[in-house]
């Protein structure tokens, strides 16, 4: 069985992403969704598994926060956050989350661990993946697939100075001031400005440590 595995689309479905996909005989979605329509466009090719993300609000209730079901004689696990992993993964055969944006496989004893990594809108100049798993007689081969980025990579300030500037956009979030208006006021990149805003509001708890984590810079 060959198995599309996709997460954090964030209301973007890209052309490569649905050609890749198209001959799957499943695909897994693990949240941030962001709307129906992206579920219903991967029903056509495929039936789907998706559970919701902490970006997949109201119109998301009826979506489940994580799903443990049988799969080409695979037993896997799906949730949105690693954190929400059950404490005993050994039942699993596979299990699939994201939430990071980044890209990771590994193993736990005979328990296979994957983030596809994100396929929605590029966060600064983190790569953009997803997974395809062929599955037969219980052996796995997994093919990360990578979206070449098209445009210049996102200039990034050097750590010191970038964290200067995310506690400065953070700030004047609170104030309620648009990413725009930031950028021109401090003569920032905006398209940078606009990155770190989103990272904030939707992750409201997050530090500022926390959004240079998730940059992947710290």
């Amino acid at each position: 069985m060959k198995i599309g595995i996709i997460s954090d689309t964030h209301n973007l479905l890209r052309p490569e992403v649905l050609s890749a996909l198209n001959g799957c005989e499943t695909i897994l979605h693990a949240g941030d969704i962001c709307r129906q329509e992206i579920v219903d466009e991967l029903e056509k090719l495929a039936p789907v598994y998706v559970v919701r993300g902490n970006n997949d609000k109201e119109w998301a209730e009826h979506i489940p926060f994580y799903l443990d079901f049988e799969l080409a004689g695979l037993r896997v696990f799906m949730t949105h956050k690693k954190t929400d992993f059950p404490d005993d993964l050994s039942p699993y055969d596979l299990v699939v989350f994201g939430h990071s944006h980044k890209y990771s496989e590994s193993h736990q004893d005979r328990t296979l661990l994957l983030n596809p990594g994100c396929c929605g809108p590029r966060r600064f100049n983190q790569p953009i993946t997803f997974a395809i798993l062929e599955t037969e007689d219980r052996n796995n081969a997994v093919s990360r697939i990578e979206i070449p980025h098209k445009g210049n990579p996102l200039a990034v300030p050097k750590q010191e100075d970038l964290k200067a500037q995310i506690a400065t956009v953070v700030k004047e979030i609170q104030k309620g001031r648009s990413p725009e208006k930031i950028a021109i006021r401090h003569g920032w990149n905006v398209d940078l400005v606009e990155q770190i805003a989103r990272l904030y509001v939707t992750h409201p708890d997050v530090t500022v440590d926390g959004i240079m984590e998730k940059m992947g810079v710290k």
